[in-house]
């Protein structure tokens, strides 16, 4: 029966209004409701406290876009991109977004539903190489038998080989410590490393919080891209809403490029860190989603070629073959 005659027959006064009535008329509605609830569908982003995706949540701008198509969206947070990724991987979420490393180690592990979907240009200075403002370490050459922090197999790993092999420093003539941010941080305040290598925003806080110099950026030397992911079953199956949520991002993007400050403030309460801090992080990232070019695919490539000679990477892959084609 359609629902239209389910709720005249519900409201209809012929009879007398008798408690039954009532359960009747609600349990009426009820059942419009979950039969409304069906006909959506759900769509499942994963987001981290810091980026497009956690703004474009707070903007309601995607559930918008959504609505018309027949969508809901559900969200999930998520400590940083490689649990993210896991998750997509798992089935339980359906697009999400990361920086660099994460999607090689999940393309390895799921070659043939993983997908990536859109990217933003390059930020080479949002990821650098710290040291204590009174170090005697004045070059990437002289991190030679140093101590340095880092995520293990993450983009700054990468950054680190690179910038060693651009000053003649092999690899193996560094002690890699490997630590998450906030341990990182904490053994980089009380010297117990003699550098780290770190991103935005704990870089910019790095900087402020102990006076910290840049030893060396990524610029020439990595493109620090921010990607968005997804998986090809999903892909496939939702074009019209994976469309809809980029261009969501893409008009979240234009705004926070030109309101960095109000950015910041947005973000501070859930990030942990200062305003005026995360300003600072905010004007060395990139902002304009596209589909993913040569160039993006080749340093990809790059990258999981090297965490491959490295021992990190369980085997080869090629990124091409996870890139969304064009119109797909």
């Amino acid at each position: 029966m359609p629902r239209s005659a389910l709720r005249t027959l519900a409201l209809r006064q012929d009879t007398a209004w008798r408690p039954w009535n009532v359960l009747l008329v609600l349990a009426l509605v009820l059942f419009g409701t979950l039969v409304a609830r069906a006909e959506e569908r759900v769509i499942r982003v994963g987001y981290q406290k810091y980026g497009t995706l956690v703004l474009l949540k707070g903007k309601g701008l995607l559930e918008q876009k959504l609505k018309p198509l027949g969508y809901r969206v559900a969200w999930a947070e998520f400590p940083s991109g490689p649990p993210l990724l896991e998750a997509l991987n798992a089935g339980a979420v359906d697009f999400g977004s990361a920086g660099e490393a994460p999607p090689i180690f999940a393309q390895a592990a799921n070659p043939s539903n993983f997908l990536y979907v859109a990217n933003e240009p390059p930020a080479p200075a949002g990821e650098a190489i710290l040291v204590p403002k009174d170090s005697p370490i004045r070059t990437v050459a002289d991190l030679r038998g140093k101590r340095i922090a880092l995520n293990k197999g993450s983009n700054v790993h990468y950054l680190l080989v690179r910038a060693l092999e651009q000053a003649g420093v092999p690899y193996e003539a560094v002690t890699p410590t490997f630590l998450s941010p906030a341990d990182a941080a904490a053994a980089f305040a009380r010297g117990a490393v003699d550098a780290w290598v770190i991103w935005d925003p704990f870089l910019a806080s790095g900087e402020r919080s102990t006076g910290a110099r840049i030893l060396a950026d990524g610029t020439g030397l990595v493109p620090n891209r921010q990607f968005y992911l997804s998986t090809r079953a999903f892909s496939d199956a939702n074009k019209a809403a994976v469309d809809a949520l980029i261009g969501a991002i893409g008009e979240i993007d234009l705004w926070a490029k030109d309101n960095t400050d109000a950015v910041a403030a947005e973000l501070a309460p859930s990030v942990g860190i200062p305003a005026p801090v995360l300003t600072v992080a905010l004007k060395r990232q990139s902002y304009g989603v596209t589909p993913l070019d040569a160039a993006a695919v080749a340093d990809q490539q790059r990258i999981a070629d090297t965490f491959l000679k490295l021992g990190l990477l369980p085997k080869p892959i090629t990124v091409s073959d996870a890139v969304r084609k064009s119109g797909s």
